[in-house]
């Protein structure tokens, strides 16, 4: 057979580089068609890259570790006793980081300055979130970033670019240092300090467990967002008994007729896509001074993994799905999510989320934002209590089933006012639920 080329696969649109975490066939081995060879991780997902052809693996080109672009040609497969030809292919971008950022940047090559003063502004301009990341560990200005001169496509800043950067500034070469114009003065930013490690003492009977690459970026990104935004957190207390009758009657026949369970999750997402529509300063992000309103209603939703960690897969345009194509796809991407078969593009785009704390017992939570969104919402265990309630007859006290809705807002663009009233219409949703509503 003629020899194949095996590329690294497109996997979104704003996802132009991999890392390769492991490879599953050896040189030499026989592959079947669509059988998976490696693993490959981006700064959003991990996933298997499958054969595109019966053969043996020939030759794999890049080692584990590797950063590679997409549609760099990683492997070559053919017949056993076959050499692979040479395959020109783009050079690998950067070695994966081993540990955390700052030993990244320790570890760094010393190469020429990929740096350049006069290009293109952050107005218009794409940074990977791991870039932005790298920016805030290492103190790097949005003028600093700005003024690196990309190697990726169109002139992106990849990870390799501002690492160098970082390296060269530690070592008193870099030249992308820009000064702001000396014309009107501008007001006093007042910077974030840097943080302070605190002591840890490691005697004792103890075990140290270094974090793996996805929790390492769930940190990054937790640190990052506490930084970014002042964060706010309103509570509200919902009177969920219809809800909760209502799932109690219709959950056995619609198992039965779909093959799959209704879970509470589908109708708060509804829910949350209601109150958006009537609060749509809520679906914003923020970009220096400009306030950037999202047309599109796109609801992430945590999810845990079995390795402990979290993932947020988006359901796109959510306000546009009935409560029945809701369920489907909260099941969908909750199984494969748990499956570790989400694509990045299933967990990009999100324009506000939703956690619920209640899988784990609580009652509330205060959630941190999931950056660039300006707000998030936590949902907590439904549970029995007595609670008054309106009657004809008068007042009365009755027992209901309860629940706590908390929402943390990024308080520079989002007040009191407008946060306390969102999740406030989400409950009024939620308690005047039909409970005779057909799916």
């Amino acid at each position: 057979m003629a020899q194949v080329e095996l590329k690294m696969p497109k996997m979104g649109e704003s996802v132009h580089e991999a890392t390769i975490i492991r490879w599953l066939k050896n040189e030499g081995e026989q592959i079947d068609a669509d059988e998976s060879v490696l693993e490959i991780a981006t700064d959003k997902v991990d996933s298997e890259v499958p054969s595109n052809s019966a053969g043996t693996l020939i030759k794999r080109l890049f080692n584990e570790g590797d950063v590679v672009q997409v549609g760099t040609v990683i492997a070559i497969i053919g017949d056993a006793g076959d050499s692979a030809a040479p395959t020109p292919s783009a050079p690998k971008v950067a070695e994966a980081p081993k540990a955390v950022v700052a030993e990244v940047v320790a570890s760094a090559p010393k190469v020429a300055q990929p740096v350049a003063a006069n290009v293109a502004s952050s107005e218009n301009r794409f940074y990977s979130p791991l870039v932005r990341t790298i920016a805030a560990t290492e103190s790097v200005s949005q003028a600093e970033l700005d003024a690196i001169s990309g190697t990726g496509s169109e002139g992106r800043v990849t990870k390799s670019d501002i690492l160098s950067y970082v390296e060269s500034r530690k070592n008193g070469s870099a030249k992308a240092t820009v000064s702001a114009p000396a014309a009107a003065p501008s007001a006093p930013v007042a910077s974030a300090p840097a943080p302070i490690a605190a002591a840890t003492s490691i005697s004792g009977d103890v075990e140290i467990i270094e974090m793996d690459r996805m929790r390492k970026l769930i940190a990054d990104h937790m640190v990052m967002s506490k930084h970014t935004s002042p964060h706010v957190t309103s509570f509200v207390e919902v009177d969920v008994t219809n809800l909760v009758q209502w799932r109690d009657k219709i959950k056995n026949s619609f198992e039965k007729r779909e093959g799959e369970k209704i879970t509470f999750t589908p109708v708060f997402i509804e829910a949350v896509a209601k109150a958006i529509k009537d609060y749509p300063m809520i679906n914003v992000s923020v970009d220096g001074t400009k306030i950037i309103v999202k047309k599109n209603i796109n609801i992430g939703m945590a999810a845990a993994l079995p390795t402990g960690n979290l993932i947020v897969p988006v359901i796109k345009n959510a306000d546009r799905l009935n409560l029945l194509g809701l369920t489907k796809s909260v099941n969908d991407l909750a199984k494969r999510a748990r499956a570790n078969k989400l694509v990045p593009d299933e967990i990009q785009g999100g324009t506000f989320t939703l956690t619920n704390v209640g899988t784990f017992g609580n009652v509330m939570g205060t959630p941190i934002i999931n950056q660039p969104q300006v707000a998030i919402m936590a949902v907590g265990a439904i549970r029995k209590k007595p609670a008054v309630i309106e009657t004809p007859q008068g007042d009365a006290i009755a027992i209901r089933n309860m629940m706590f809705l908390s929402m943390s807002y990024d308080h520079r663009v989002v007040d009191g006012s407008l946060g306390g009233s969102f999740i406030k219409r989400v409950a009024e949703y939620l308690e005047q639920f039909d409970v005779n509503r057909e799916i």
